[in-house]
């Protein structure tokens, strides 16, 4: 590791204390590495405009970020263990090129709102993907709800209890979804706030432009505080994870239901086959162990929640501590947003067993309907749900599936599934 940022002259540096110190930074540090030469593009054109930098050094600055920017996508630059995080391999470089250029570089700016900065275009990168899938999950469940509508048990306690619909399965998972993009678009609005220029969470005695910073990063304000800047380094990671943590949530109930509904006690669920495996030793086996790892998601997105929750019981001001956080929100993010982006054609291929389904429902699942049509006719609904539940049946016999569906005519429910009213709200969030 060479190149520290902060050594000084009769500063030992112990390897091994060093290698605790860095941790995974580097290998971290490649998720954010492009964003961090983004803001410092930013940050050098912001230093030539209050005369830190002159104006061929911002050029000449600016076209060595951009080839770093590009050998890194080659492959050509590796951030590798030579540097101690992605900070300093950008300033090496740029010392490297330009001399005395790259040193100035870091005028006004510290290692704690680079990090901050880098990562908030990330989080903003990542809430922004996070609105377009959950929106393309809902707009999948949209187009099968209008598609097909096949009647099926509808469960209470994982018991069967009254009758329901493929088209209202998917109605509801496709308003959850919207909601889920709400909130991610919600969150981002929260997070983008630009922290570049409030330096070690103090400010700088330089009257640095960061009206300018911001507007040439993308930020829809500025953060003011400096010493807020360093106060919401967690915090937004917990708000962007909690907002992940709502569609996982949701894929986990939808991946619990396909994971029942495709056993065979069930039956009512046939999965593609590139969404199953087989088994090591039994020959006649094929898994929903992508629907199961889909399941499982939800948990490391609160495990790196937690992670960043119980890191931040800190006072105000930049602490080491906060590093670990980056670890947290990659994994939390890698793992949500792949399983999630294999949602829309999981959901647009699976097939339903019609005749299973049927077949499930049972003259007691009527029940609901026979009081609630005896309540219309003036007996008071507690006798009539009594007179219903002493029948044996629930007086179901001879109904079809069909019948209780069309009588439900409650918004959002089998006669009026409103989906216009849902593609109005999805097409409002596009």
């Amino acid at each position: 590791m060479s190149g520290l940022l902060w050594q000084k002259s009769g500063v030992e540096v112990d390897a091994r204390i060093m290698r605790f110190l860095a941790g995974d930074d580097v290998i971290l540090d490649r998720e954010f590495f492009l964003y961090d030469i983004e803001a410092s593009k930013a940050h050098v054109e912001g230093l030539a405009r209050i005369g830190i930098v002159a104006a061929d050094e911002a050029v000449a600055l600016a076209r060595e970020l951009d080839t770093l920017a590009t050998d890194f996508r080659s492959g050509a630059f590796v951030l590798d263990e030579r540097h101690e995080d992605g900070h300093s391999a950008i300033e090496a470089r740029l010392t490297e090129r330009l001399g005395d250029p790259g040193r100035r570089v870091h005028t006004g700016r510290s290692r704690n709102d680079q990090i901050l900065v880098a990562t908030r275009l990330w989080l903003k990168a990542k809430l922004d993907e996070l609105g377009a899938t959950c929106r393309t999950i809902a707009a999948t469940c949209l187009d099968r709800a209008a598609r097909e509508s096949l009647p099926m048990p509808g469960y209470t306690h994982i018991q069967r209890a009254v009758v329901s619909s493929t088209a209202m399965w998917f109605a509801g998972f496709a308003e959850a979804f919207i909601d889920d993009a709400w909130r991610a678009r919600q969150t981002l609005d929260l997070v983008d706030a630009n922290p570049l220029g409030t330096a070690a969470g103090y400010g700088v005695n330089l009257p640095l432009d960061r009206a300018h910073t911001t507007m040439r990063l993308g930020f829809a304000r500025m953060q003011v505080s400096p010493i807020y800047a360093q106060l919401s380094r967690g915090k937004f990671e917990i708000a962007a994870l909690d907002a992940l943590g709502a569609a996982t949530l949701d894929l986990r109930r939808l991946a619990w239901d396909l994971s029942l509904f495709t056993t065979a006690e069930f039956g009512f669920v046939t999965l593609p086959t590139r969404y199953t495996t087989g088994s090591s030793i039994m020959p006649n086996k094929r898994n929903p162990d992508v629907v199961e790892l889909m399941r499982a998601t939800h948990a490391s997105v609160a495990a790196a929640r937690a992670e960043i929750d119980n890191l931040l019981s800190l006072p105000s001001g930049y602490q080491r501590d906060l590093q670990l956080g980056k670890g947290s929100i990659v994994h939390g993010f890698g793992r949500g947003l792949a399983a999630l982006a294999l949602l829309p054609d999981l959901i647009a291929g699976f097939d339903w067993n019609e005749a299973a389904m049927r077949a499930a429902i049972e003259p007691s699942m009527h029940a609901t309907d026979v009081a609630i049509e005896a309540a219309i006719a003036g007996v008071p609904f507690r006798e009539a749900y009594r007179a219903a539940a002493d029948s044996g049946t629930g007086s179901g016999a001879g109904r079809t599936a069909e019948s209780s569906l069309n009588a439900r005519t409650s918004p959002g429910s089998g006669h009026d599934l409103r989906l216009d009213e849902l593609r109005a709200r999805l097409a409002a969030l596009s």
